[in-house]
């Protein structure tokens, strides 16, 4: 029988970087660059909460990380290290090791090895995930919730929609349709952090979010920290190509209120426009000017014709959604 800490080594360590202690004592040790502040963060994920039971593990190891590298890049930081934390009913050695295939890969590209974690038993049969990162970032230059300014551009990275669409596949919220499932489903669950567009941001954009848990809730959080408001255009948002075939009235559900997106959402001064487009477009990555931050409160979404759009849909709430 494999125990916890066969699994460990088999799985989960690794040799850490120079200068670096990871797994295998009682702390891991890792050096901030001079001149930087640590930036960190956590998520829990929850099986029936956060991933469906035939997630694909490899799959599930990506994107346990990938939603914490998507708040260092909402802060425009670089990556330094990570920890995890893993619940599991038993050990099903192949899912373990497709889950740290998943986990490690995405490690590798974005430069955030793995140094500590621990491992234990659920006791309720369920599979449980936490995760913490570590990053580095100069304070003058972090991007912060607090920053968007009364005239910025809004500007979203990435498309919208998809993900929520699967979510709502695979809950059996909506009929079962096995096209939209597939063409939605890897921006469930294999989204991608958009990490270098962060740091390439950092200094140039004002504020910046990433989209966890909707658009408009997540850009709401920004105008609640910054004190103003943000008008948005209808027609300007980058609707998932997916959606296509949607009514226009469930596609806005989904771009308007659908969390999982992990793009990322910034306000900055509309003479910095030419150096948004190329921040992104220099690294492949699409982004698109979607309203403006205005000094009256509150989120307003105008139509094609210019009216605002009632009955706007509400983002995630862990307490609050069934």
């Amino acid at each position: 029988m494999t125990s916890e800490f066969d699994l460990i080594a088999r799985c989960f360590a690794r040799p850490a970087p120079d200068g670096m202690l990871g797994v295998g004592d009682d702390c891991a040790l890792f050096a901030v660059p001079h001149g930087k502040h640590v930036a960190t963060s956590t998520d829990l994920l929850l099986a029936g909460r956060h991933f469906f039971p035939d997630v694909d593990p490899y799959a599930l190891g990506h994107k346990s990380l990938a939603v914490n590298l998507s708040d260092l890049a909402a802060m425009g930081a670089q990556p330094i290290g990570c920890l995890l934390g893993l619940a599991l009913p038993n050990v099903d050695l192949p899912w373990v090791e497709a889950f740290a295939r998943g986990f490690h890969a995405l490690c590798d590209t974005h430069g955030c090895p793995l140094i500590g974690g621990d491992t234990t038993r659920a006791a309720d049969g369920h599979v449980a995930i936490s995760v913490t990162v570590f990053g580095a970032v100069d304070a003058q230059r972090a991007l912060k919730r607090s920053g968007a300014r009364v005239g910025d551009d809004v500007w979203v990275s990435g498309t919208l929609g998809a993900a929520d669409a699967a979510y709502r596949l695979l809950s059996g919220q909506w009929a079962r349709d096995d096209a939209l499932l597939a063409a939605c489903r890897p921006a469930l669950e294999r989204p991608e952090p958009q990490v270098a567009l962060g740091m390439g941001l950092a200094g140039i954009a004002h504020a910046a979010i990433d989209i966890s848990d909707g658009l408009l809730q997540d850009l709401g959080h920004i105008l609640a920290a910054s004190q103003v408001g943000a008008t948005l255009q209808e027609a300007d948002l980058p609707v998932d190509d997916a959606l296509a075939a949607l009514p226009a009235a469930q596609a806005r559900g989904c771009v308007l209120g659908g969390g999982d997106v992990y793009q990322l959402c910034v306000t900055a001064d509309p003479a910095d426009r030419d150096r948004i487009i190329q921040s992104a477009r220099s690294i492949g990555v699409r982004i698109t000017r979607v309203g403006t931050i205005v000094s009256q409160r509150g989120l307003r979404v105008l139509d094609t014709a210019g009216q605002p759009i009632g009955d706007l849909p509400g983002g995630f709430d862990h307490f609050a959604s069934t």
